[in-house]
């Protein structure tokens, strides 16, 4: 890739200050560790196991002779990876990854795979650093935890930066926004955040859209479970101990919707259960599967690993339209309750208050079939009912796709992002469209934005349960009451 260093770049002093120097024995024997729990301060060198410090590897062959990469795992067991431009220009961007992956430990080639994914970052002479955290399966507390500590390392290690900036995408949106809010607030840790097609909505409200899917999928299905099989609450997703595979989950939806069939080659009986599922549920034919695949394996991990087997969602008063019969649909679906103390528990530790006192963009497809362009609604409205909507400017783009934006549009963001840090003027999403086409000079991936699209509220999208109108879905004194409860939260 050609390297374009935007205007906003400070290319000459702060280029200087920034190159990685070396670093002396005393100064590396300082390397922090990760935090004990989420509220911790991370622990110091003696904490740390041997050989925890960044150890020097070939990079990702698209960063090859551009940069040199490094990877190591933390005391917490989080493995993590980073990378220092030949031509750094002082600035690091820490990046809080999607998913959340499940396991039960840290993969260590999730933040390689990342580091290559957005070496855009990095050809715009930007350093990286991203962690694998600790572990799979859900908790963005814990994730925000080890995004910190990563962040941390980096720093004692390299220096601290002129600038540091989070980046998140996908689940990894929810987590980046979760440490702007954490730890964000500590002077000089972070300066500005960058989130892209973020799960904005938090964990009590987001999923609320797949677990309607679960419940709507049975009623037209039943095979998920089968009538002759142990039968359990859908809340859990799947029963603990199931042996089900992706496999096996992709063969059911495949025999009751006949969804990777060709429309002619579907049964009637299919087309119809398909046409009704995606009518009422209002998620896309082509992430039909990815959505029951959430609602199925990482349900059951957040409801049997994380919550001891509670149920932190309802849909009770939710009623369902769309359907050939609505009425039978309604009277026939599975219905539930939350066990307050798992909605709290998952609210706690993955919902935000809004009070963000950084430099927040984002940027989002307006197609975008897994994390709806909706969530933007729910994270300005609860930035706006935090008093912080004036740290947020929003873009958004025409784009299809999930899991990758336009190279162009990275580098044009993290610029534009940089550009407010270091002048302190807002931009526009006007503005920052403008600003993409010197980007895509050298990428080619276009620039897609449309500068006046504003998306409708969640509650358009995703059937609200009674109460769940108003945002944040957890306030900042809620939180503080909620810390001060023992064992409240998910587990790290």
């Amino acid at each position: 890739m050609p390297t374009l260093h935007a205007p906003a770049h400070d290319t000459g002093p702060t280029r200087r200050r920034g190159r990685p120097a070396v670093v002396a024995a005393a100064l590396a024997a300082v390397l922090l560790g990760t935090l004990g729990n989420v509220t911790a301060a991370p622990a110091r060198a003696a904490d740390q196991p041997a050989g925890a410090q960044p150890v020097a590897v070939d990079c990702p062959p698209v960063l090859a002779d551009k940069a040199t990469c490094y990877t190591g795992q933390d005391a917490n067991g989080a493995f993590y990876a980073m990378a220092v431009p030949h031509r750094w220009n002082g600035s690091l961007v820490v990046h809080a990854h999607g998913g959340p992956d499940l396991g039960d430990t840290s993969d260590p080639a999730r933040s390689t795979e990342d580091l290559e994914r957005w070496a855009v970052m990095v050809d715009q002479g930007y350093a990286w650093a991203g962690s694998s955290y600790r572990r799979g399966g859900y908790g963005a507390r814990m994730a925000a935890a080890d995004t910190e500590n990563v962040r941390r390392l980096f720093t004692d290690r390299f220096g601290r930066p002129g600038h540091t900036y989070l980046h998140g995408q996908s689940w990894g949106g929810n987590v980046a926004a979760k440490t702007a809010e954490t730890y964000g607030r500590r002077p000089g840790a972070y300066d500005g955040v960058l989130l892209t097609n973020g799960v904005l909505g938090g964990g009590s409200r987001g999923y609320d859209y797949r677990v309607d899917l679960r419940v709507v999928y049975q009623y037209y299905c039943h095979n998920h479970p089968r009538p002759t099989e142990p039968q359990y609450p859908l809340w859990q997703g799947l029963r603990p101990g199931s042996t089900m595979t992706t496999a096996g989950l992709r063969a059911r939806l495949q025999e009751c919707t006949g969804y990777a069939s060709d429309r002619a080659d579907r049964t009637a009986s299919q087309q119809r259960n398909l046409d009704d599922i995606l009518a009422v549920t209002g998620i896309p034919e082509r992430t039909l599967e990815s959505h029951l695949r959430f609602a199925t394996f990482t349900f059951r991990d957040i409801v049997t690993n994380r919550l001891d087997g509670r149920n932190p969602w309802s849909n009770r008063g939710v009623r369902y339209t769309g359907s050939h019969d609505d009425k039978a649909l309604n009277a026939g679906v599975e219905r539930f309750s939350a066990d307050p103390t798992a909605r709290r528990d998952l609210s706690w530790d993955s919902d935000l208050t809004g009070r963000v006192s950084l430099p927040v963009l984002t940027l989002h497809a307006i197609d975008d079939p897994t994390a709806f362009v909706e969530h933007e609604a729910a994270y300005r409205a609860t930035l706006r009912g935090a008093g912080r909507d004036g740290n947020l400017v929003q873009t958004f783009t025409n784009e299809h796709e999930h899991s990758s934006l336009s190279d162009s549009e990275y580098a044009n963001s993290l610029s534009a992002l940089d550009a407010w840090v270091r002048t302190g003027h807002r931009p526009s999403p006007r503005s920052i469209a403008a600003g993409c086409a010197a980007f895509d000079a050298a990428y080619g991936d276009g620039c897609f934005y449309d500068p006046g699209f504003h998306p409708a509220p969640y509650a358009s999208r995703v059937r609200p349960r009674p109460g769940g109108l108003t945002w944040p879905a957890m306030t900042a004194a809620r939180e503080r009451a909620w810390s001060r409860i023992e064992g409240v939260g998910i587990a790290p």
